[in-house]
């Protein structure tokens, strides 16, 4: 008797650009996806849009094709609001107060905001690349809530070690390890292995 196998769904991702100043993490994560064959659910807030015009040369439209999927943040009946719809989790990059602080009290009042408070509930990985600096105690304690809900709050923070040659490679940086947290590498740093010979001052070396 002939069994029919029915393949796996393809793996998918929701991807959130809020008004944060940063948008080019979100750019380099929807690009990285599409390399590593995963299947992306755009949304971008309003604000968002207008960063994306204040920091690029890109129209929506162009931001849009580089997803598979995108929906207006109006769009509340949008698939990925909700929690039968399933995916890997979602990622917000980058992450303003106001949405971070809408996620970490469930006051949500879009579909950005909305899609990760379903992830939340339905205990998939929600990781905010929040964007915000020097911090006051409400962002503080924001943060602090939406931890305690399960979310990570990832600030883009730039790491040397690698000894990054540009912009680019610090953006590259930040992106990959964000994706280590759902276990899918794309290759964009160098991992660190220990200090090489060759990073330490002649002087020093033996």
């Amino acid at each position: 008797m002939q069994q029919h196998v029915t393949p796996a769904p393809r793996r998918r991702m929701i991807v959130g650009i809020s008004g944060a100043t940063g948008t080019i993490y979100g750019l380099r994560l929807l690009e990285a996806l599409r390399r590593l064959d995963i299947e992306t659910h755009l949304v971008m807030s309003k604000p968002g849009e207008r960063t994306l015009a204040y920091e690029t040369d890109l129209k929506v439209r162009d931001v849009r094709a580089l997803a598979d999927f995108s929906y207006s943040d109006a769009d509340i009946g949008a698939a990925i609001a909700s929690g039968s719809f399933r995916t890997m989790g979602m990622i917000v990059a980058p992450c303003s107060v106001r949405s971070l602080s809408a996620i970490a009290t469930g006051n949500t009042d879009g579909l950005l905001t909305r899609a990760a408070d379903v992830c939340l509930k339905e205990r998939r990985r929600v990781v905010l690349m929040f964007r915000e600096t020097p911090l006051h105690a409400g962002h503080i304690r924001a943060m602090a809530q939406a931890t305690e809900n399960g979310a990570i709050v990832f600030p883009p923070v730039p790491a040397f070690y690698d000894r990054p040659a540009s912009l680019d490679d610090m953006v590259n940086h930040t992106v990959g390890r964000v994706l280590d947290l759902y276990d899918l590498e794309a290759g964009l740093f160098d991992r660190w292995g220990g200090k090489p010979a060759s990073h330490l001052p002649a002087d020093t070396m033996t």
